[in-house]
C-alpha cells in the first residue's frame, strides 16, 4: 500500500470548493449575483471577489510571489472596509471571474512549486510564519465556508439547491414535499421551545 499523496488530495478539495462556488452564479442576471441577501450584504460576487484576494494573498505574498495585477486595496488597508466583498457598478462579472480564475492559477503554482512544509509569512500583523500545508487547509476550510454561504444565498434568490448542479445531493421531492418538510422543521422547532429542549 502506498501512501496517499496529500499535496493533491488537498488541491482537489481546494478546487472543488472553487468550482461549487461559481455553479452558483450560473444562470443568474448581473443583479441577482449582486444583490445583497443578508442584513450584513452577503451576496454572491462579493464571495467570489472576497476568495480571488485570500488566494492571491495567502499563495501569493505569504511565500514572496506576488500576484500581478496591482495592490489587492482591501489587504493594504487603501480601501473601504468589507471593499473585497462587493462588486462596484464597474466591476463586470467577467472581470471579478476570470481574476478569480487568475489567482487560482497562482495558486497552483505555488502549491506545484513548493513542499508542503515550506514556510511563508502571513503579510499582516502579527506575520505568524505558517506552512503551505497549513495554508491550504486554511483555504480549503475558508472556500468551503463561503461555498455554503452561496448555497444559501442562492436558494434564497432562485430556490436553487445542490452542490454540483440543480438538486444533485438532495432528496428526490416537489414543491409539495419541501413544504411539508419545511412546515414538519418549523412544528418541531415551537415544539422544542415549548417545551424548554
Amino acid at each position: 500500500m502506498t501512501d496517499p499523496d496529500a499535496e493533491s488530495d488537498l488541491r482537489r478539495y481546494l478546487q472543488d470548493a472553487r468550482d461549487c462556488l461559481l455553479r452558483k452564479l450560473d444562470g443568474l442576471s448581473e443583479y441577482d449575483v449582486r444583490r445583497p441577501m443578508t442584513p450584513t450584504g452577503t451576496n454572491l460576487l462579493g464571495l467570489v471577489k472576497h476568495l480571488t484576494g485570500a488566494e492571491a494573498i495567502y499563495f501569493g505574498e505569504t511565500f514572496g510571489r506576488p500576484f500581478e495585477g496591482g495592490p489587492l486595496l482591501w489587504v493594504t488597508g487603501a480601501a473601504e472596509p468589507n471593499a473585497d466583498l462587493w462588486a462596484t457598478p464597474d466591476e463586470t462579472r467577467e472581470h471579478i471571474v476570470g481574476e478569480y480564475r487568475r489567482s487560482w492559477t497562482h495558486a497552483d503554482e505555488t502549491i506545484a512549486g513548493l513542499p508542503l512544509d515550506t514556510l511563508g509569512r502571513v503579510p499582516w500583523p502579527p506575520h505568524p510564519e505558517l506552512t503551505l500545508h497549513r495554508i491550504l487547509v486554511h483555504m480549503i476550510g475558508e472556500t468551503h465556508r463561503h461555498a455554503g454561504q452561496a448555497d444559501i444565498v442562492r436558494e434564497l434568490i432562485d430556490g436553487e439547491v445542490g452542490l454540483r448542479g440543480p438538486g444533485d445531493n438532495l432528496p428526490s421531492g416537489d414543491v409539495n414535499w419541501w413544504a411539508e418538510h419545511r412546515e414538519r422543521v418549523e412544528r418541531a422547532a415551537k415544539e422544542a421551545a415549548a417545551t424548554g429542549t
